[in-house]
């Protein structure tokens, strides 16, 4: 399968998880841009970033439209994920984070979201002051995540909306739609690098984003809410071994391995 069609074919699923589920799509763009397109880290997390915004907002008017949306949630965990967002950005722009560990973290976190989101029932209640902190932690957590691995955040933010917040999945996925791309935004500003050489891989991406998000779009008020719960679990695991083997593929070679001169035959 050529690149652009893999990446077509990935921008469609993309397309399609961030129309129902408000996540999935950064978490299996990275991946999908690492291993499949061959970038390098730093080149895939700026075009990661700028997919996902583009692709968030296309999605938002419909769950606007439905008034999914819950405010108080949304600047509970959203405005401390800007924070988080900014510094995540800062660290990596100087080089702070190394590429395995990049991708480390974002294989750690998509685990623990997932085994998060199914180990129980959820009520919707209204968020109490310790919800309301945990919230707050929550989302500088995002944030990070945001700026180092080059994520949305949704698969963190859905999770923390659903669990914390008590929020059913449909409202907390048009909740977080419009928090990726602004936490996007900010990311993409704190990086200070724009993917250009990298930019034509976007068209193939937003073609196959668009189709998926139509055919999400429809499908999403029709979906029972365990399902999407279920479904996004896999999603996380998924996306996470792929990511966990990419950091242990781009480890550095340790010193004496990656000094040692080669022997000339004779």
């Amino acid at each position: 399968m050529s690149t652009a069609l893999l990446l077509g074919a990935g921008g469609g699923l993309i397309g399609f998880l961030l129309s129902v589920l408000g996540a999935g799509g950064s978490i299996l763009l990275l991946p999908l841009l690492v291993s499949g397109a061959g970038l390098a880290t730093q080149e895939a997390v700026p075009l990661s970033l700028l997919v996902v915004i583009l692709l968030a907002l296309a999605n938002v008017p419909p769950y606007l439209q439905r008034r999914q949306f819950a405010p108080r949630p949304a600047a509970l965990l959203g405005l401390p994920a800007l924070v988080g967002s900014w510094i995540g950005g800062s660290w990596v722009k100087a080089g702070l984070i190394p590429e395995a560990v990049q991708l480390g973290v974002f294989s750690a976190a998509a685990l623990v979201a997932s085994w998060l989101l199914v180990r129980s029932k959820v009520a919707p209640r209204e968020p109490q002051r310790s919800q309301s902190v945990l919230l707050v932690l929550q989302g500088v957590l995002v944030g990070l995540l945001t700026g180092i691995a080059g994520v949305g955040g949704g698969f963190a933010i859905v999770p923390a909306l659903v669990l914390l917040a008590g929020l059913p999945m449909g409202l907390a996925s048009g909740t977080s739609l419009l928090l990726i791309a602004v936490n996007g935004m900010v990311a993409l500003a704190a990086l200070g690098h724009w993917p250009h050489q990298s930019l034509p891989l976007m068209l193939p991406l937003l073609i196959g984003g668009g189709l998926g998000a139509v055919v999400g779009q429809r499908l999403a008020p029709h979906l029972a809410d365990r399902q999407l719960r279920r479904g996004f679990a896999v999603l996380l695991i998924g996306s996470a071994l792929m990511s966990a083997l990419e950091a242990w593929k781009r480890q550095p070679l340790p010193p004496e391995i990656s000094h040692t001169p080669i022997q000339r035959s004779r």
